[in-house]
C-alpha cells in the first residue's frame, strides 16, 4: 500500500509519464496489467492555459483510466494558476510538477530540470500548486545537475517545506540524461531525509532492479517508465514477486499479438486512423523487441498506413512463435 495525500493505492508501483508515450491507449493497456496508477504526458502549462486543441487531447481519459496522475511543465506561477483553471473541468487524482525533463529545448527555457539550480523558485511554483490544488501535488526532480552539483537533498527539502504530498526522483543527474548508473546512494539520502513518501525511479526496467530499487534506497514505491514499453507485463511480474516471491511467465506469441491488437484498436480509435497507426509504429518495435529475425517485419510494418495493414503484419508473429524469446538485455 503507497498513500500519497488522500490518494490510496494497491501497490506501490506506477507508469510513470513519457513525452510522446504516455496517451490513453498506453495507459490503459498497463492498466489491464495491474498499474495502479499512470499519467498522463507530460503536459506545459502555458499551452493549458491557452486551451491549446492538442494539449487539451492529452488530457482525454475514460472512467478506467483512474486514478489518473496529471504532470504539468513550467515555471511562471500566473501560468500555472491559468493551467489549474483549466485542469478544474477534467477528472484527475493526482498533480505532479515536473522539475527533471532533461531535454534541451526544456531546460533553456528555465523550465524542467533548469530548476534544480533554482530551488528556492521551484518551492514556490509548488506553493501555488499546493495551495490552489483539490487534488495531491507531487514533484519530479533528478539527484541534481551535473557531477560537481548532486543537490538532491536540497531540492527535497525545498519541495517538502512547500507542502507537497509525495516526491519522485530519477536517480540520475541532468546532465546524464538517460545514460550512465542510477545512483542508489542519493535515492538513499533524498528518502532519510524527507517525512514524505519518495518514490524512485531510473532503470526499473525489470523485477530484480527494482527489488534492488526497494532493497538499496527504502523508497516507498517506484515508477516504471522504460521498463513498459512493449512490456505492459512487467506490472503483473511486479505485483506476483511481491505478492509471493514468484515470477511470471512471459507471454507466449498468442498473448502477445492479442495485446498488440488491442493497443493497436484503441490508438486508432483515440487518434483516428492516420495518425493512430503512425502513432503505434513504435510500439510495434517496443512489442518486438527480443525476437529473433524480425528486422524485415519491422521495417515493413513502420511503412503500413492502414489498419488492418498492421493488424496483418502483427498477426505474421506467429511465424516466429518458436523463437519467441525476451530479453531484458535487450531493455538496457
Amino acid at each position: 500500500m503507497l498513500t500519497i495525500g488522500n490518494l490510496a493505492l494497491s501497490f506501490p508501483c506506477m507508469l510513470a509519464p513519457m513525452a510522446g508515450v504516455s496517451d490513453l491507449p498506453f495507459r490503459l493497456i498497463a492498466r489491464a496489467f495491474g498499474a495502479p496508477l499512470a499519467f498522463t504526458e507530460m503536459i506545459d502549462v502555458n499551452s493549458l492555459s491557452h486551451k491549446d486543441k492538442r494539449t487539451l487531447h492529452m488530457l482525454s481519459s475514460t472512467p478506467d483510466d483512474r486514478p489518473l496522475g496529471i504532470q504539468l511543465l513550467g515555471n511562471d506561477g500566473e501560468h500555472i494558476l491559468k493551467a489549474l483553471d483549466v485542469l478544474g473541468g477534467h477528472g484527475f487524482d493526482l498533480l505532479d510538477f515536473n522539475a527533471a525533463c532533461p531535454a534541451a529545448k526544456v531546460v533553456r527555457k528555465g523550465k524542467g530540470a533548469a530548476l534544480l539550480r533554482e530551488p528556492r523558485k521551484m518551492r514556490e511554483l509548488l506553493k501555488v500548486m499546493v495551495d490552489h490544488s483539490k487534488v495531491p501535488v507531487t514533484v519530479k526532480i533528478r539527484t541534481g545537475w551535473d557531477a560537481d552539483l548532486v543537490n538532491a537533498r536540497e531540492v527535497a527539502l525545498y519541495a517538502e517545506d512547500a507542502g507537497i504530498s509525495a516526491l519522485f526522483i530519477h536517480g540520475r543527474t541532468k546532465t546524464q540524461g538517460y545514460s550512465g548508473t542510477v545512483d542508489y546512494r542519493v535515492i538513499k539520502e533524498v528518502k532519510d531525509a524527507l517525512k514524505i513518501p519518495v518514490i524512485a525511479s531510473g532503470d526499473n526496467i525489470s523485477v530484480p532492479l527494482i527489488k534492488k530499487m526497494f532493497d538499496e534506497t527504502g523508497c516507498d514505491g517506484v515508477a516504471v517508465a522504460r521498463g513498459s514499453l512493449g512490456n505492459p507485463w512487467i506490472f503483473r511480474e511486479i505485483i506476483r514477486f511481491f505478492q509471493d516471491g514468484t515470477y511470471c511467465e512471459m507471454p507466449d506469441v498468442q498473448e502477445r499479438i492479442a495485446v498488440m491488437k488491442t493497443h493497436l484498436n484503441l490508438s486508432v480509435q483515440h487518434w483516428g486512423e492516420r495518425r493512430g497507426v503512425a502513432s503505434f509504429h513504435k510500439f510495434f518495435i517496443w512489442y518486438t523487441r527480443g525476437l529473433r529475425g524480425m528486422k524485415l517485419l519491422r521495417d515493413r510494418a513502420i511503412r503500413l498506413h492502414r489498419t488492418d495493414e498492421l493488424l496483418e503484419a502483427i498477426e505474421a508473429l506467429k511465424t516466429y512463435s518458436s523463437s519467441l524469446s525476451f530479453s531484458i538485455i535487450s531493455l538496457k
